[in-house]
């Protein structure tokens, strides 16, 4: 396990040194001036001279190589420059945000798992039959559905429908403390949201891997020795259509960020959305490259863990990834 992950690790450095040159090349080739997007309504009537010490002092007049490597070097000593849009370092903005973000996202992609596997087996149970194509029929429908219109249809239903759930933010309308009760209300809509976006991949590869291992010879053994369904299904079929799953947590966390995204930005949740899009917008080359990275990281992370808990789950396939 140690090996797999000291390789995975030294695979990773180039991997995100690659991608933050890959931010600065498509920043430097954009026709955003982040010059003037940082000064705003104030560059349109700015002297040439101005803008250019502006430019000076934002190290955009510098070569694209230059640009990089002076940011490169500074990040690996735990320095990520100062954000222009946001106006603060970097490493400060994001602090700020990502916990948010990450338990959005890890509350959602842990209810996506356990309902999605839940509905997986009670489609496998009976292939083919009412639960079976219910369940496959709504997994493909929410599958093509975007977490953005599922979003904005869930705030109409529950938020102003009927009332019963806050439309957005992070705390009630005039409260100057942030209370976990308050945080946990917020969250339920736009956790719910980003789940029911991640759930159909769960619940049609559980019941296909299920439905797979109750055609096996050891899962018609435990049948054909009198075992309860509930123990067939959870300690043979289960454990055994779970393998293909463990792979796929891995492959999901690009689209879960992606989706976290969307979500974040309907329901104004304070996480790194918002500054994603003004990075994004004002060709903001600190801060897009560090959350780059962190997007990256993330996903190497996923792989990673889902290698890690294939080989923990199968002995036969070890850790030789």
């Amino acid at each position: 396990m140690s090996r797999l992950v000291g390789r995975r690790a030294l695979f990773a450095v180039p991997v995100l040194a690659a991608v933050t040159f890959g931010v600065f090349a498509i920043a430097a080739a954009s026709p955003f001036d982040p010059v003037k997007a940082y000064a705003g309504t104030a560059g349109l009537t700015a002297s040439q001279e101005n803008l250019d010490e502006l430019r000076a002092n934002l190290g955009v007049d510098q070569p694209l190589v230059a640009r990089w490597w002076d940011w490169l070097t500074s990040a690996v000593r735990g320095d990520f420059g100062d954000s222009s849009t946001l106006r603060q370092p970097v490493a400060e903005a994001i602090g700020e945000r990502a916990g948010w973000s990450v338990l959005l996202a890890a509350t959602a992609f842990a209810v996506a798992i356990l309902l999605g596997t839940a509905l997986g087996v009670l489609a496998a149970r009976r292939r083919g039959g009412p639960v079976d194509r219910a369940v496959s029929s709504l997994a493909y429908t929410l599958e093509a559905a975007p977490p953005f219109w599922l979003g904005l249809l869930a705030v109409w239903l529950f938020a102003l429908k009927l009332g019963v759930l806050p439309a957005g933010g992070l705390t009630d309308t005039g409260s100057d403390t942030v209370t976990a009760g308050q945080v946990a209300r917020h969250l339920i809509l736009p956790a719910a949201v980003l789940a029911i976006s991640q759930l159909p991949w769960f619940a049609l590869y559980v019941r296909q891997g299920v439905g797979d291992a109750l055609d096996e010879d050891p899962v018609r053994g435990a049948r054909a020795r009198g075992l309860a369904e509930r123990t067939v299904l959870v300690g043979h079929a289960l454990r055994s259509g779970m393998l293909p799953v463990l792979t796929l947590i891995g492959s999901r966390v690009p689209e879960l960020i992606t989706g976290a995204l969307l979500v974040e930005t309907v329901f104004s949740w304070p996480g790194i959305a918002a500054a994603t899009v003004e990075a994004a917008t004002a060709v903001d080359f600190p801060l897009l490259a560090a959350l780059t990275v962190l997007a990256t990281a993330a996903v190497l992370a996923g792989s990673l863990l889902a290698d890690l808990l294939y080989g923990l789950a199968d002995p036969r396939v070890g850790f030789d990834g």
